[in-house]
């Protein structure tokens, strides 16, 4: 077996891209015809540990999530959105955001404390994830932490969808991520991987926290009655970061440090790692919706670069219940970043203007603008 240290530069992603393909290639030529369900079934039970203790506190600590958020929302971001005097819509809307942004900011930096001030190299040796790993290891008491507020928020995000946030056209979405999110963070605890579970959270919180900045300030930039262009000027500044973050981040540290280590590094260090295929399938699909993201994000950014929208406004969707009947005009899908314009019947321009949905949804006067210059949607 290799000692740790022996693979810690980073490759050129066609070395990791071949280095990961050879290695799931070379597992499957080795096991091949030999799991079966009843395999699976049986490492499950061999290599799975988790404890009653470990379910009740992640049920009370969703709990009080829940109340921690009732509290947060109700004694301090709403009445902060009437001292603002925001619209009605944006005092609706606002309060979610400014929870996320406090909790993804608090998570991100405790996160950050574990990997670059605790003595763990996860992310500068990518390999000491696999350090001493064998089934039913003990957590430490500080990744253990992590993942249990994790866990539980994202149990709290669940129930928050369903009873405590305005239902939009992406809250379906919302909640299949939000269930998807907690069964990764739940498998890589059950099978202790937790060492790259640490580093898979730290590379993708940090794009929260802009995304959810960024609506803030977009609700915050007319009040009043008001254009502050302060706030727009942070919502412009956000909406960059997090482009910025979203490539660095998901789409060059992670391939380069997680995919690498859980492909390649992995059947190195550990070579018998139980449903190893399953593992990295789960990060590759990450990997291609964190691409196809980006690229709304990308298409959104150019728009704002070249002029074709003169601001960032509002990031999602509002009530399916107060959304406007559909007329007939066509619509490009708000995904993730891109733009929602409509278009006319003779394209996106009509009459020398681009008719546009303003994300912040004030049907009075912003759901159509007319003779003005768009305003960007990210989502």
């Amino acid at each position: 077996m290799a000692a740790v240290g022996e693979h810690t530069a980073m490759p050129a992603y066609l070395d990791m891209a071949s280095s990961v393909y050879t290695a799931i290639t070379g597992y499957l030529k080795d096991y091949e015809g030999a799991a079966t369900l009843q395999d699976s079934i049986k490492d499950v039970f061999e290599y799975g540990f988790v404890t009653k203790v470990d379910l009740t506190l992640l049920v009370l600590f969703a709990a009080a999530w829940t109340v921690v958020r009732y509290v947060a929302t109700n004694y301090g971001f709403k009445p902060w959105g009437r001292w603002a005097n925001l619209p009605k819509k944006e005092q609706e809307k606002m309060p979610e955001s400014a929870w996320k942004v406090l909790f993804y900011s608090l998570s991100w930096l405790y996160t950050s404390h574990l990997l670059l001030g605790k003595g763990y190299t996860f992310f500068q040796d990518p390999a000491s994830v696999w350090t001493g790993w064998h089934k039913g290891m003990s957590i430490p008491t500080d990744i253990y932490a992590l993942y249990l507020v994790q866990c539980s928020f994202y149990l709290h995000s669940i129930y928050a969808v369903l009873y405590m946030d305005a239902w939009r056209k992406d809250s379906v979405v919302m909640l299949i991520h939000h269930i998807l999110t907690l069964s990764l963070i739940g498998f890589s605890y059950i099978f202790r991987y937790h060492n790259i579970g640490v580093l898979v959270i730290w590379l993708h919180d940090i794009t929260d926290i802009f995304l959810e900045c960024t609506k803030v300030n977009v609700y915050f930039k007319n009040r009043g009655g008001k254009y502050h262009a302060m706030n727009d000027h942070l919502s412009n500044f956000g909406c960059g970061m997090f482009g910025l973050t979203w490539f660095v981040f998901r789409l060059y540290w992670f391939p380069l440090k997680v995919l690498y280590s859980t492909g390649h590094l992995s059947r190195i260090y550990v070579p018998y790692l139980p449903f190893y295929l399953f593992f990295n399938v789960l990060l590759w699909v990450l990997l291609v919706m964190n691409v196809y993201w980006f690229s709304f994000i990308m298409i959104f950014l150019f728009r704002v670069l070249t002029g074709q929208m003169s601001s960032v406004d509002d990031i999602r969707e509002a009530d399916i219940e107060t959304k406007p009947k559909k007329t007939g005009a066509k619509e490009t899908p708000l995904l993730n970043g891109s733009p929602k314009v409509k278009n006319g019947p003779n394209g996106p321009l009509e009459n020398g203007n681009v008719k546009q949905d303003n994300c912040s949804h004030d049907e009075t006067k912003n759901n159509v603008i007319k003779r003005q210059r768009p305003k960007a949607t990210m989502e």
